[in-house]
């Protein structure tokens, strides 16, 4: 990594920053072997991966670990700097008011939502709102009780504990964390049989941030113990482009309004994937374009990786493309779509549906997969006869 890009991540004499930068440089290649979790010296998350994770695509809402390095500078670091999610922000903001009058601290927090779209930016906000240090750590890394009660108990009054896909906790270390949210102790059962005994150790007050990709994957009892849940939703395309020239003025990017705008409108309604088009935008246009960015070089630069007007990449329109052709426009099975594209099940459902199904581009019916007109058209294609009628 070259200097100047160095200084654009770090800033100017960012020694904790640095020392971070290159860390995660460090560990590269336990990315791709171990859960990877790094955090600044002030408790902000700026890199969590598991390595059950695949590679992100450049519309893929998974992070990198170039999204996460770059995102320990563009992360906002108030509410006031936080854009969208107006009525999440305006509530957390009411509670933390409350709880601080109150001399209480915060109740626990559950963000629900895709992925990417700042649920670990709003715990590292709540931290420094609450005043209490950012103790990050992920549902797969802790994989025993004794992981979470090391952790646990190093908390202080205060702390935020932030827990990423935390519906992947085991099913022994989540009944841990019960009454350590209800009641700020920790029950341990000591020797066996007759002569059992439950010994309590108590806790100092925290608050437990959890956040969750798959909320109907979280079991009733956790889900019910958090006190405020909220549930994220994609971003607008105005909302995005403001996300886009912040970034830029951080990154020191110059950058013509309807340049952001471009890649808002092809970023899927995720602030991570506007993120990661800027900066592959960027790199077209310092190296083709003079280092400005307008309209027509994002365009360009974004027509390039394959990245098309409505944020479509080819795995998207190859996706489309097998249902209207090879399947009459559907129904179909995603079995059968799958071994047709050599995908994996799980990744069309998790990676290539939701925007999809966002947008209206597909319909998932009980019988199937099916296009629908507005796929159609963007894909060029003319609805068949047959298919027309049961759409109709």
């Amino acid at each position: 990594m070259s200097d100047s890009v160095r200084k654009k991540i770090v800033g100017p004499g960012d020694v904790s920053a640095e020392n971070i930068l290159r860390q995660a440089q460090d560990d590269m290649e336990a990315v791709h072997q171990d859960d990877v979790i790094l955090s600044r010296p002030d408790g902000d998350v700026i890199l969590s991966l598991s390595k059950d994770e695949p590679q992100a695509r450049i519309v893929g809402a998974d992070a990198s670990l170039e999204d996460e390095v770059y995102g320990a500078t563009l992360r906002p670091r108030t509410f006031e700097d936080y854009v969208g999610q107006e009525q999440i922000v305006d509530n957390l903001r009411i509670a933390i008011d409350a709880a601080a009058r109150r001399g209480e601290p915060l109740e626990h927090v559950l963000f629900s939502g895709p992925p990417g779209l700042g649920k670990t930016t709003l715990a590292n906000l709540i931290a420094r709102a609450t005043g209490g240090t950012m103790r990050p750590t992920s549902g797969p890394t802790l994989e025993k009780p004794k992981d979470l009660v090391g952790i646990l108990t190093a908390l202080e009054a205060g702390d935020v504990l932030f827990i990423d896909e935390i519906h992947r906790l085991g099913t022994v270390v989540e009944e841990y964390l019960y009454p350590a949210m209800e009641d700020f102790q920790i029950d341990f059962v000591v020797d066996r049989g007759a002569y059992a005994k439950t010994l309590k150790l108590p806790l100092k007050r925290f608050t437990l941030v959890g956040a969750t990709t798959r909320a109907g994957m979280l079991s009733a009892p956790l889900r019910d113990r958090f006190g405020i849940v909220h549930h994220l939703a994609y971003y607008e395309p105005a909302e995005l482009q403001r996300i886009v020239e912040r970034s830029a003025r951080v990154l020191e990017i110059a950058m013509e309004p309807d340049g952001a705008r471009t890649i808002a409108e092809r970023s899927r309604g995720t602030p991570r994937v506007a993120n990661r088009l800027l900066r592959r935008v960027r790199d077209f246009a310092e190296v083709r374009a003079g280092g400005v960015i307008t309209a027509e070089v994002a365009d360009e630069a974004l027509r390039r990786e394959g990245v098309d007007k409505r944020g479509l990449d080819r795995l998207d329109r190859a996706y489309l493309d097998t249902i209207a052709n090879q399947y009459g426009g559907g129904p179909v099975g995603i079995n059968a779509i799958a071994a047709t594209l050599t995908e994996d099940v799980e990744t069309l459902e998790d990676v290539v549906e939701p925007y999809l199904l966002k947008i209206g581009f597909v319909q998932r019916t009980a019988q199937g997969r099916k296009t629908t007109p507005a796929a159609l058209a963007h894909l060029g294609l003319r609805a068949r006869e047959g298919m027309q009628q049961r759409l109709l």
